[in-house]
């Protein structure tokens, strides 16, 4: 289940409801899917195959579907981050930066875990979304924000797109953004 943490006060944000009343005020859609209908032999599996990610794409056939007739979504795929990732530290300088996009930017964990910082109002700042399995949230469109993975630096992620070709970033320079 996520978990925020307001990084000005140190504070967390518990319970499904808590997260979703406070990601609600910032217009970031939180949901949760079922990964216990997930095949075992994909569970927990950070090295998959590209047949294996269809696999996936098809056991949650039913909530792409869903999500793509409420957003328009037109394209979707899976993505793994880990230690066996070709280039994961390069993939990852790229994710950790602050930016924005002009589509909502949508992640439905599979396995393992990341954590989206998103910038919040003045009050608030920024905060860290920390998400599971079965954990999904979509960050709206020109929302400055940034992605990176836990201390277990492992995630499966079904990402949904508008724009067809895929994760296209605009850099956000933020002077007054400290990354931890």
């Amino acid at each position: 289940m996520a978990q925020i943490r307001i990084r000005n006060t140190n504070e967390w944000v518990t319970g499904e409801e808590n997260v979703r009343n406070f990601l609600n005020k910032y217009e970031v859609i939180y949901e949760h899917w079922n990964t216990d209908k997930l095949p075992e032999e994909l569970k927990e599996n950070f090295s998959l195959t590209d047949e294996q990610k269809q696999t996936i794409l098809k056991t949650f056939d039913a909530e792409i579907q869903d999500l793509v007739a409420r957003r328009g979504y037109r394209t979707w795929d899976v993505i793994t981050l880990s230690e066996a990732t070709p280039n994961i530290e390069e993939l990852l300088a790229k994710f950790e930066k602050t930016h924005t996009h002009t589509e909502d930017e949508i992640r439905a964990i599979i396995s393992g875990s990341g954590i989206f910082i998103i910038k919040g109002d003045d009050a608030t700042g920024y905060f860290d979304i920390v998400l599971e399995a079965g954990d999904l949230i979509s960050v709206p469109e020109n929302t400055v924000h940034f992605f990176t993975l836990t201390d277990e630096r492992k995630v499966v992620a079904v990402r949904l797109f508008i724009e067809e070709n895929g994760w296209i970033a605009y850099p956000y320079e933020d002077p007054n953004f400290q990354k931890a």
